[in-house]
């Protein structure tokens, strides 16, 4: 059985927020978007506001989701939604980082390899700031 896990593609005032991951040291330094993994018995939707929580401490509205699974490694996949701020302001409780970038500047960072379509994917669907 193939773990899930959740990304948050978060949007506000025409600009998509990225966090800069902390660990593993294989992955540490490059970025992502906000989420992680679905516990047992969580919906996607519930795990992503949940990580969002912890991660960020913020409050999210879960939005469309985008495209089907996006392989993501041996026996997990990657599913991402579009969401909106409700309450809070991002902090990185567990990343080192996160920016605010505009359309124009999503490809001025090291994004993971499994984020990297996602961003593809994305970028004509971001507002222009």
């Amino acid at each position: 059985m193939e773990t899930i896990v959740v990304a948050a593609i978060i949007v506000d005032g025409g600009r998509l927020l990225a966090a800069q991951r902390a660990r593993p040291p294989a992955t540490a330094g490059g970025w992502e978007f906000p989420g992680g993994k679905v516990d047992p018995g969580e919906t996607d939707e519930e795990a992503l506001v949940r990580e969002c929580r912890e991660e960020l401490g913020v409050e999210i509205a879960v939005g469309a989701k985008v495209g089907g699974d996006w392989p993501l490694g041996p026996g997990y996949v990657l599913r991402a939604w579009f969401a909106r701020l409700v309450s809070g302001d991002p902090h990185p409780h567990e990343h080192l980082a996160l920016r605010w970038m505009t359309r124009d500047e999503l490809f001025d960072i090291p994004w993971l390899p499994a984020d990297l379509p996602i961003v593809q994917a994305v970028q004509d669907l971001i507002p222009e700031g």
